[in-house]
């Protein structure tokens, strides 16, 4: 029987689905593209289910999957995705809340300062990073998706610091003079590493005013509050940039990205740079198929069985 209970604000709402072995690895993807923070498997007796010693065969034949998300994060959009994300009917699921003072001795016990590359960190308030060379992103989990442990988030971030100079003074200029979009922008972490790295302007993008709220806090946080504006995909902030994006960064998942290529294409200057994540390697060949239109030179990377895929705005002439 499917429960969907309301969640408080100051809660870390769990969808929870008893599974047989075979339906782990579709929940597993589900739950993480709809923005899980993180998915624990356990026994039917509350035991992890924990990489197998070598010649050790396990035989359970029923399986739980709980995928943990932000606090407060809106049950009906959690919902929304995972529909969006799953093959299949969704399956059963139990809402489970986890009060705020258990996910915080849990989560800061196992979430430290990453470096994403050469000089890019993300660093919870907690933690410190010691480099010189370094370019911080203080961030805690909270209203929306996006804390750079997930393989999509990482890749962008992985990306955003491949193209830094190698002279850490000249960091800060990476993305001078351009205008950058966020598009999907969960927490706000992209839109902030873009800011940091030098973009004159950054417009963070989302359907859940909720990530707006988190990314404007974050933003606010980071010192680049007057540098990033949000908005909902339909406003005139979008409309009145259309031809001005000199880098469209989009986090999401795999069906929004087909729909959305032509607003992308709309809002990109000639030659400008695309780079999206959010979907499986193996759909990496139909989203590149499906962007020839308007799009040039696409190659793309993978972490873990996800992929990016970063191609470039195709100059237009009077046919395009």
């Amino acid at each position: 029987m499917t429960s969907a209970q309301q969640v408080s604000g100051d809660e870390w709402p769990q969808l929870l689905f008893e599974a047989t072995p075979g339906m782990v690895p579709m929940l597993e993807d589900m739950l993480f593209a709809a923005g899980a923070l993180s998915v624990m498997l356990t026994d039917t007796q509350d035991q992890p289910v924990l990489e197998p010693e070598p010649g050790e065969i396990r035989l359970w034949q029923s399986l739980r999957v709980t995928g943990l998300f932000a606090q407060g994060a809106s049950l009906e959009s959690i919902l929304t995705r995972c529909r969006s994300a799953c093959p299949v009917a969704l399956p059963d699921f139990r809402v489970l809340n986890l009060p705020d003072e258990d996910w915080q001795r849990a989560w800061m016990s196992h979430f430290k300062a990453t470096a994403f590359g050469r000089y890019v960190w993300i660093c919870p308030t907690h933690d410190s990073v010691e480099s010189t060379e370094a370019v911080v992103i203080s961030l805690d989990p909270g209203l929306a998706f996006g804390s750079g442990t997930h393989p999509t988030t990482a890749l962008c971030l992985h990306w955003l610091d491949a193209i830094c100079p190698e002279t850490f003074a000249d960091v800060g200029q990476t993305l001078a003079g351009q205008t950058v979009v966020d598009y999907g922008c969960g927490s706000g972490i992209l839109a902030i590493a873009a800011a940091r790295l030098g973009a004159s302007r950054v417009i963070a993008v989302d359907i859940d005013e909720q990530a707006l709220t988190a990314t404007r806090e974050n933003a606010r946080r980071n010192g680049v509050e007057d540098r990033i504006e949000t908005c909902l995909p339909d406003t005139q902030v979008l409309l009145q940039a259309a031809g001005q994006v000199d880098l469209m960064i989009a986090n999401i998942l795999f069906n929004p990205l087909l729909e959305l290529r032509p607003i992308f294409a709309g809002l990109m200057r000639d030659n400008a740079t695309l780079v999206v994540s959010g979907l499986l390697q193996d759909q990496v060949d139909e989203l590149m198929l499906h962007y020839t239109q308007g799009f040039v030179r696409p190659k793309f990377r993978q972490l873990d069985g996800w992929a990016l895929v970063q191609a470039n705005r195709h100059v237009r002439d009077d046919a395009t």
